[in-house]
């Protein structure tokens, strides 16, 4: 004997009902409280500003490599001046090395990671017979516009050894040394050397 089917019009209020099933409240409530747990356990191992401080050495890192190239490249100084009230870079390709950004010579900016300071806090400086980073939030004597400026010279050299601290604002806040961060610019190569106070004690990053 054949089995008769279900009108078509059954079928389909069978199947709508079926594609209506989901979560219930309680299901959703359950699962939301799960990852608040999940989230409130991790969060205090998340070292959030060790990510930031470290995010913004290679930015910096970044800025200082893409000037010395461009000095080579153009076959002119180019200027870093560093911003310690915006938290930023100033790189200046100047054209005609009057130390002037004059009408057609391009400047570009490199921001600091959010959080992130020019500060030594309560870190010693990092001080040696032949240079060093000095005791200064930023040690280059230097200015252009009121700013400390490094010159990358067209062999890539730099104008001058000096450097500057990078620090977190909560570190600064809080008195807080683990996050310190100090970054030597090397006058016959111009390459950048960092260092970071994480351990209580001054050590060599790169």
């Amino acid at each position: 004997m054949r089995r008769l089917l279900p009108p078509v019009s059954a079928r389909r209020r069978s199947i709508r009902r079926i594609g209506r099933r989901g979560f219930s409240l309680i299901e959703m409530l359950t699962v939301v409280v799960v990852i608040g747990i999940v989230v409130a356990i991790a969060l205090p191992r998340i070292n959030v500003d060790a990510y930031r401080v470290n995010s913004a050495v290679r930015a910096v890192t970044v800025g200082l490599s893409y000037a010395q190239r461009l000095a080579v490249t153009l076959q002119h100084d180019v200027r870093v001046a560093i911003d310690v009230a915006n938290n930023r870079l100033r790189v200046h390709e100047d054209a005609d090395n009057d130390a002037t950004i004059d009408p057609g010579e391009r400047v570009t900016y490199t921001n600091l990671e959010e959080g992130v300071i020019f500060a030594r806090g309560a870190a010693p400086p990092i001080t040696y017979s032949t240079g060093g980073v000095g005791a200064n939030t930023v040690n280059f004597t230097q200015t252009q516009g009121g700013l400390p400026v490094v010159v990358f010279r067209r062999d890539g050299s730099a104008s001058e050894n000096g450097g500057f601290y990078l620090n977190t604002i909560r570190g600064l806040a809080g008195g807080s040394t683990s996050w310190v961060r100090a970054g030597e610019i090397i006058r016959s190569s111009g390459r950048v050397i960092w260092y970071s106070y994480a351990s209580g004690a001054w050590t060599r990053g790169n």
